[in-house]
């Protein structure tokens, strides 16, 4: 098996730092504990696996999920539950699922200012990676805050390790403060990370992938001309599309490759497998006998009947992420999967691998690939008035999608709405979608004939952190979901 990032193997082993289970839980009782144990260069190395894991259980496993609230994915079930409720825009300010998200960043806040916290005193000739642990878990703490903020807009900005009373008193600051920390973080990381690891480390934040996250950070927040500077600089990289699309799908091949800027990592047969293969697969007898592997129940995550009208003819992302059917092992025919209950019929091949049991698939989730960093330079550079200057960057993707580049005669506007479209083309179950919408305004555009309302532009604050809080003062729920 290919290098994988095999540290993560000793994951639960060795994990360290004791995860709050709320915002106001931010003391762990393992405290004495753990500063005793922070003296080693390999403490602080196994510290920050416990913040990759908590990062694994975040954005990995739970990614997926948000698109249900986009127009890219339709969902059945027969009961009522968290993935049908965020579908059918019908989740309430008590849905566990924000309260999950909520307490497991505000736990990678804090397993990263504490960390932070350890190692501002610590001896360099002892803890010789010491720059680069204090990199690492100020990407950590960035990637938490930015998070929780595009979901629910103002939140408390937590930088350093506070005690239950303090918590108490902590307000929702304002959206650019937190994103002035976000940046600034993200600063820090790309000064200080490696551009690259070898050998067992492969897998772990780089100095690429915090710059290419600061370019999403800038976009988010519609600062166009910072977002151009550091994504031309990720360009400068080494970073280059593979070939084949197809191949960024392929788990037989080394999912660390030209393309890779950072994934959440996976690795099937050590019990450290991701579930998406299942998730997105359908739930259909003859898909088992094509693909040996059983789909989540109710036809998990359908591609939306109009994501298939948006790929032009002879595109070749359009099978992979979206499909209609395949060719029968059995018959040799090409089998068209049924519709469902919804009507949708289709699945996307993203996440198709070969498994040795259900939920432990190799297949890793992308958290920013070089064809995403391509798109989002030319979004920002023609939002900086620079069209021509944005098109090969957006055409380099086109060409590996075997589609024709867009002429030197398109105009701004034009072009703004097909880097949109593009973006849903080449990004479609990656976990971007939703964010799209939310940070260009379209979202109700896109999502009123689904059923969403206009409050929905922000999600909830969970209930218990409102209850907990119990002071509208200084933490106040989002319009319209009290």
């Amino acid at each position: 098996m290919y290098n994988k990032m095999k540290y993560i193997a000793i994951l639960f082993g060795i994990v360290i730092l004791a995860g709050c289970s709320d915002f106001i839980d931010l003391v762990p009782q393992s405290t004495a504990t753990v500063a005793k144990v922070y003296k080693t260069d390999k403490d602080f190395k196994d510290a920050l696996i416990g913040c990759y894991n908590q990062l694994r259980v975040e954005v990995g496993d739970n990614s997926y999920m948000w698109d249900l609230v986009s127009d890219d994915a339709q969902h059945e079930w027969a009961t009522l539950d968290t993935r049908r409720n965020l579908n059918e825009y019908a989740y309430q300010n008590n849905e566990g699922f924000f309260a999950s998200r909520w307490n497991g960043y505000y736990s990678l806040i804090y397993r990263s200012n504490y960390i932070l916290a350890a190692i501002e005193n610590a001896d360099n000739a002892v803890v010789t990676n010491k720059q680069t642990y204090i990199g690492e878990a100020k990407f950590m703490r960035a990637i938490a805050h930015f998070h929780l903020v595009r979901a629910f807009g103002d939140i408390p900005l937590v930088t350093k390790v506070i005690t239950d009373s303090e918590a108490l008193q902590k307000g929702r600051d304002p959206v650019d403060k937190v994103y002035e920390q976000i940046i600034a973080d993200l600063k820090d990381a790309g000064d200080v990370l490696p551009a690259s690891y070898a050998g067992v480390d492969v897998g772990r934040v780089t100095k690429g992938a915090a710059k290419a996250m600061l370019g999403r950070v800038y976009l988010t927040h519609k600062q166009f001309p910072e977002a151009e500077a550091v994504l031309k600089e990720v360009t400068t990289m080494g970073y280059k599309l593979l070939s084949n699309y197809n191949d960024l799908w392929d788990y037989t091949k080394n999912e660390h490759h030209s393309e890779y800027i950072f994934d959440i990592e996976y690795a099937s047969n050590i019990e450290l497998g991701s579930n998406f293969t299942n998730e997105f697969a359908p739930n259909q007898p003859d898909f088992f006998l094509r693909y040996g592997l059983v789909g989540g129940n109710g036809n998990c995550y359908t591609p939306s009947n109009e994501l298939f009208t948006i790929f032009e003819n002879g595109d070749k992302r359009k099978d992979v992420t979206c499909s209609r059917g395949w060719i029968h092992t059995v018959t040799g025919e090409y089998y068209e999967i049924p519709a469902n209950a919804i009507g949708a019929k289709g699945f996307t091949k993203k996440y198709i691998a070969a498994l040795p049991r259900s939920g432990d698939s190799p297949a890793n989730w992308k958290v920013i690939r070089y064809a995403d960093v391509l798109l989002m330079l030319a979004e920002a550079l023609n939002e900086n008035n620079k069209t021509l200057e944005a098109l090969p960057y957006i055409n380099q993707v086109r060409t590996r999608a075997g589609v024709a580049p867009y002429p030197d005669t398109i105009s701004r506007d034009a072009l703004r709405e097909e880097i949109y479209q593009e973006r849903r083309r080449e990004l479609s179950f990656e976990g971007h979608r939703i964010w799209d919408l939310f940070r260009t305004g379209r979202f109700l555009q896109a999502c009123a004939p689904l059923g969403a309302q206009p409050y929905m532009v922000l999600f909830p604050i969970p209930l218990s952190q409102i209850q907990v809080m119990n002071n509208p003062a200084i933490f106040p729920q989002n319009p319209g979901w009290d």
